[in-house]
């Protein structure tokens, strides 16, 4: 886990803020953090809940993850800690039908209108990528904001803030973690950079080449939903044991999460897949046209910026990225994969034989 004092670092003006709120107990009942880095949008939710609930601040005001209340925090066993993400396969959280209907907004909410059970009598409530909240779960847990019940902590996080309504961002503290970049976690995705380079930046052109490169991205991204199934299997095991000792409608329900959390994790995965390709081709452009490459978001994934502007001018790379960009259209559709990469591939392959070096 990133530490806390990390985010003091990198975004001072803000933990300030946060740190003078809570010694002023002027700490706001909900907060929207806002940033594309998954680690920022996983971790800093928990040091937030912390410093609402730390028993012994550290100087600076920061928790000091020490005390009884942030250790079981961080461990997951705070008893007022609730957590609400996508766990269905169309990656969407909905309204539900009531309280006991599990993973979703209705049980969420439920869980606000119940008796402390912690030491500190705070309530922690935590939606991971709240985007994927359908417009009926937003409308419902708008009220929840308008009319929050005493001692609760809301923290929502998302990539997509404008996916959100107007009137969920306005009830939040907005928490803008930005970076300039984009932190790529799938499998094999180191290798996408490498496959991209030997299909356009090799001056000998060939379809035997353009064949290795579309097989290369086609096994990356029919790994990606083994992968999601095998991690979240790992993540359930331990539950899972420990139903099957009880009774057999608790092991079908967890069965259900473990292939629901499968198909959220595949989509989340192949989402940065899809936004890999398409930054290594924006990343093309800006090379070319001479922006150096410390002032790229993501450098790491592109090869030498001589090599490019060797070889492409600035409307030649945007030819490319423009290919880069019908993919993306294609996968956010119904095309066929397999076929949408073979089709990318099979055009950049006809673009570099035709435009002029």
């Amino acid at each position: 886990m990133i530490p806390w004092r990390t985010y003091a670092e990198r975004y001072p003006m803000l933990i300030a803020a946060l740190t003078h709120a809570k010694k002023n107990d002027r700490m706001a009942h909900a907060y929207l953090v806002i940033t594309s880095n998954p680690d920022y949008r996983s971790e800093f939710p928990l040091l937030l809940a912390a410093l609402r609930v730390c028993e012994n601040p550290l100087p600076d005001g920061g928790p000091c993850l020490e005390c009884s209340q942030c250790r079981q925090l961080l461990t997951g066993i705070y008893p007022d800690y609730h957590l609400l993400s996508p766990t269905s396969k169309a990656r969407e959280i909905v309204i539900g039908k009531d309280s006991d209907d599990p993973d979703t907004l209705r049980w969420f909410e439920g869980q606000f209108h119940l008796s402390s059970s912690s030491t500190s009598g705070w309530k922690i409530g935590i939606i991971q990528e709240a985007d994927t909240m359908n417009e009926s779960a937003q409308n419902a847990f708008l009220k929840t904001l308008e009319e929050p019940p005493g001692k609760c902590l809301f923290v929502l996080t998302t990539g997509r803030a404008s996916a959100l309504l107007p009137t969920i961002r306005s009830r939040c503290q907005l928490l803008a973690l930005t970076d300039n970049r984009c932190e790529y976690k799938f499998p094999r995705c180191s290798d996408v950079p490498a496959i991209l380079e030997n299909l356009v930046l090799q001056e000998y052109r060939s379809l035997m080449r353009t064949e290795d490169c579309t097989r290369g991205l086609l096994e990356i991204s029919s790994s990606l939903l083994t992968a999601a199934q095998l991690s979240a299997q790992e993540r359930w095991a331990p539950r899972l044991e420990a139903a099957k000792e009880q009774e057999s409608s608790g092991v079908k329900m967890i069965e259900k999460r473990i292939d629901g959390e499968a198909g959220s994790e595949y989509r989340r995965s192949r989402e940065q897949f899809i936004s890999m390709i398409h930054a290594w081709f924006a990343q093309l452009v800006l090379l070319a046209e001479d922006i150096p490459a410390e002032m790229m978001p993501n450098p790491e994934i592109l090869p030498d910026a001589e090599k490019v502007r060797k070889l492409f001018t600035p409307e030649r790379a945007r030819r490319m990225l423009d290919a880069a960009e019908n993919l993306i259209a294609a996968l956010n559709t119904n095309v066929n994969d397999e076929l949408a990469l073979r089709t990318f591939c099979l055009s950049i392959n006809l673009l570099l034989r035709k435009a002029p070096r």
